[in-house]
């Protein structure tokens, strides 16, 4: 886990030099504030036109796919931030197969509660069947 924050931590400061070095070259001398507000600026509105058309696209077939994909987020988000959490506090150790393992059992406990919902699903739906065929 940490060799994957070091390496992650890596690429984007070579990035920020690289933007940097190339907002220099251009005369434009943007602070790092700068930068951060117009890199995380245009990141964010990529990431917001994918997950826009992805969401309308889910919205059609079922809103529980959107739910699951906004909760699946917040669960990474979450078991990093433990996982960084332990690793600054020295509570356990920081490792990557601790976050698949959580990520694991999230997925677990959702397939466990969308099998629930499918088959209450089925049986409404059976029961309906019936009752059309009983007063047709």
């Amino acid at each position: 886990m940490k060799e994957v924050i070091l390496l992650l931590a890596e690429l984007v400061n070579v990035w920020h030099d690289v933007l940097i070095d190339v907002t220099s070259l251009m005369g434009w001398n943007l602070t790092d504030k700068d930068l951060h507000f117009w890199v995380i600026g245009i990141l964010g509105l990529i990431g917001l036109f994918f997950v826009d058309i992805l969401f309308h696209y889910l919205a059609k077939l079922s809103i529980t796919a959107i739910s699951f994909l906004f909760s699946f987020t917040l669960m990474l988000v979450f078991v990093f931030a433990v996982e960084i959490q332990q690793k600054i506090t020295g509570r356990g150790n920081m490792e990557f197969a601790d976050a698949a393992i959580s990520i694991l059992g999230f997925l677990a406990f959702c397939s466990v509660y969308m099998m629930i919902r499918a088959t209450v699903y089925w049986v409404k739906r059976i029961q309906q069947s019936r009752t059309e065929n009983t007063s047709a």
